[in-house]
């Protein structure tokens, strides 16, 4: 697979697709079991991935802990990002340095490469975080750092004290409000960019219907994209992609990420993949490439059309009542 470099201060260099890893311990309902899990990663791996995405907050630090165990034969060889929610309250540096320590007992590792603040604290200065990540980077504990979500002030003003390799944002065809400022601001500061969700939670996959039924912890239940109502009126976005797909002798999927990798060359999606067919799909994104006039008839058809429904932090929230 063709590399791309995230940032151009505390530069990493990863495939042009990565494998978001969440999927395997939580979030989108029943999932492989772990020995599975860890032969899909390796699996993507032989494939030409070298950016794996965890978290500690996925599944209370298992996805770590299974991450961890699944790269370990090549652990010097891929790119590995984890994220921590920071408390409020006591000693930010002292808070950070736990929370990544605990991080890398699970993941079996020395060192991260890519340590995102999951969520931006509205009560923390963000330049105190970039700080500490700094301090962190100088002592090699980790390579580089980012944020998640974050706004277009708080991406200037962290980078501003330690450069920021990458923003870990949702972004796809279904969500684009990060194109007014944030992606923009990205390549203007030499930031990578590195969407969640790129496949709009399997909408943009085709694959779903509104007859489906998501449960335990699956994440659609409250996803509002996914309510009956919302798509059936989003069912010219899939019409559109269907459209495209056939032209290029492609998937809806396929052709959604290439969209994305054509607009950014700064940017890199990170899929979810649970099935060694759909790790095949996804990766041969990188192949389907759009011509400048291709690409231009997609925009200028995405331009007419409205997308119903959306991804909130709020509404995930919900779903801890509901399982």
């Amino acid at each position: 697979m063709k590399k791309r470099i995230l940032g151009k201060q505390n530069s990493l260099t990863v495939s042009e697709i990565g494998m978001g890893c969440m999927g395997f311990s939580h979030g989108y309902g029943p999932g492989p079991g772990r020995n599975e899990s860890i032969q899909l990663i390796r699996t993507a791996y032989d494939l030409g991935c070298t950016f794996f995405d965890t978290a500690e907050g996925y599944a209370a630090g298992e996805n770590e802990r299974l991450v961890g165990e699944a790269i370990k034969p090549f652990r010097h060889e891929v790119i590995l990002a984890t994220k921590l929610h920071i408390p409020e309250e006591g000693d930010l540096e002292t808070a950070i340095r736990k929370h990544l320590d605990d991080s890398l007992f699970r993941l079996g590792c020395d060192y991260v490469d890519l340590y995102y603040q999951h969520r931006v604290n509205k009560n923390i200065p963000v330049e105190e975080v970039a700080g500490v990540m700094g301090k962190l980077i100088d002592e090699g504990k980790i390579r580089g750092w980012g944020q998640s979500q974050a706004s277009n002030s708080e991406i200037r003003r962290a980078h501003a004290v330690t450069p920021i390799t990458a923003i870990q944002s949702e972004y796809s065809l279904m969500e684009r409000m990060f194109e007014k400022d944030v992606l923009p601001a990205c390549r203007e500061l030499g930031i990578g960019f590195v969407p969640f969700s790129p496949l709009g939670a399997g909408f943009l996959s085709g694959r779903y219907t509104s007859k489906d039924i998501y449960t335990g912890d699956d994440v659609r239940r409250v996803i509002t994209r996914f309510s009956k109502d919302n798509m059936d009126a989003n069912q010219p976005l899939l019409d559109l992609l269907h459209r495209f797909a056939h032209e290029k002798g492609a998937t809806p999927a396929q052709i959604s990420l290439a969209w994305m990798l054509h607009k950014w060359d700064f940017l890199v999606p990170i899929p979810g993949m649970r099935k060694a067919e759909r790790i095949r799909e996804n990766f041969g994104s990188a192949d389907v490439v759009l011509t400048h006039e291709e690409f231009g008839r997609l925009e200028a058809e995405l331009a007419r059309m409205n997308i119903y429904g959306n991804r909130t932090d709020e509404d995930i929230a919900k779903l801890r009542d509901m399982i």
